[in-house]
């Protein structure tokens, strides 16, 4: 068993040797979302690496198309469903960003300002900035998130299917 340290909690998380960082994450009782259900196809599961980079699993390719989409994006990125727990005094913090999953949960918000950045579900860009009035117009706008989501699904479950398909 190797700990784990997420920023928000004093007591560290005990998982498993190559257990995936989101396991401790969710351990914690944290809410991560994973628009593309843990394939690393989105961004929606960032986390930062405050300590112990060196004992996480190498930067998958999937990462390494994933990460520089992030709004938030910094040198200890890393999608929590793609690095593995390989040793002890691993620390993470999660980016405060909230992210958007349906255009519509944003209308009750009308005439409210952000108050943190809101990010696009799939590809993690900032769509309103943290400050900013949510207006309806800018609602309008966004509704292509609704497709965006749709599609990240859609693709999801087509490649459970095919990965099913190959064993």
């Amino acid at each position: 068993m190797k700990s784990v340290v997420v920023a928000a909690h004093q007591d560290p998380v005990s998982v498993s040797t190559n257990s995936r960082v989101v396991e401790a994450v969710l351990a914690c009782q944290e809410k991560l979302p994973m628009a593309c259900g843990g394939k690393g196809l989105c961004a929606t599961c960032h986390v930062h690496v405050l300590e112990g980079a060196d004992k996480l699993s190498p930067i998958t390719p999937r990462e390494k198309l994933a990460l520089p989409m992030l709004a938030e994006q910094q040198p200890n990125s890393r999608l929590a469903c793609q690095a593995k727990v390989l040793g002890d005094g691993v620390k993470i913090s999660l980016p405060r960003v909230a992210y958007l999953d349906a255009s519509s949960t944003l209308e009750r918000l009308i005439g409210r300002r952000a108050e943190m950045p809101i990010v696009h579900p799939v590809h993690g860009r900032v769509l309103i900035a943290a400050g900013k009035i949510i207006t309806r117009s800018r609602i309008q706008e966004l509704a292509f998130v609704d497709v965006d989501i749709q599609e990240m699904q859609s693709r999801c479950q087509s490649i459970e299917k095919n990965s099913y398909s190959e064993r």
